[in-house]
């Protein structure tokens, strides 16, 4: 009954490793620089008296069907965190740097959920992945990282209807996290959720059987709003 995170150095990472450990599921950490998660492994083993392992992996990175292949097993559960705000302005004016985002966020996830679920589905199992609010509508703001889960979005979305039989896919949608990628910014503290909220609606989710979640429920009401915001005057709004 494992369960693997991609993408386990993140703040919403280790919060998500945390609250299956405390279930006492074991867990997979896996990301960059691998070797930088051996104290988080080590306190996971300790304090919920689970096994946890760490392994190398980049969500940009070729061949997704060989890294599950290396898996000492096949996960029950496999969460994917991987992502990357990146700066809006930059990615306009850089092709590199929008590349990288749309690779990070939408193309890379894709892939290594899609290898997932060819390793998982003869056995059955849960996959998650991390979209965002920013994907329900385009918005100037963040129109590159914003299409770039709208994508993830909507291959998750496939993914449930194409699996609905073997697996139980689930959309999480987070709004504005408390984390080290959002350090500096000015957050609503009402729409700004902590990664433990976070952790605790990925593991809901899983075991109440739900498929779209906004991690705080305002959130809801809000993108139902700006969704249904005619075009020529959503166009005007600042947002």
């Amino acid at each position: 009954m494992s369960v693997l995170i991609l993408g386990a150095r993140s703040d919403i990472g280790r919060a998500i490793a945390r609250r299956y450990a405390e279930a006492g599921r074991d867990v997979v950490l896996a990301a960059r620089r691998a070797d930088a998660l051996d104290a988080d492994r080590a306190d996971l083993q300790t304090r919920y008296r689970v096994s946890a392992e760490a392994i190398e992996f980049d969500v940009t990175a070729a061949d997704p069907d060989g890294f599950f292949a290396r898996l000492p097993a096949v996960p029950r559960t496999v969460v994917l965190v991987a992502g990357a705000l990146g700066q809006q302005e930059l990615s306009e004016t850089d092709d590199a740097a929008a590349d990288l985002i749309m690779r990070t966020n939408y193309t890379g996830p894709a892939r290594y959920l899609l290898a997932a679920a060819r390793v998982m589905a003869p056995h059955g199992g849960c996959i998650v992945g991390i979209s965002s609010v920013a994907g329900d509508r385009g918005r100037r703001s963040n129109f590159i990282y914003g299409s770039a889960k709208a994508g993830l979005t909507a291959f998750l979305g496939g993914l449930r209807q194409r699996f609905h039989r073997t697996l139980h896919v689930v959309t999480i949608k987070p709004g504005y996290v408390d984390t080290q990628m959002t350090a500096g910014m000015k957050l609503p503290p009402l729409l700004t959720a902590k990664p433990a909220e976070v952790a605790e609606a990925v593991f809901a989710a899983e075991t109440r059987g739900r498929d779209v979640v906004y991690v705080r429920r305002v959130w809801w009401p809000i993108m139902t709003i700006i969704r249904g915001i005619p075009e020529p005057v959503f166009k005007r709004l600042k947002l």
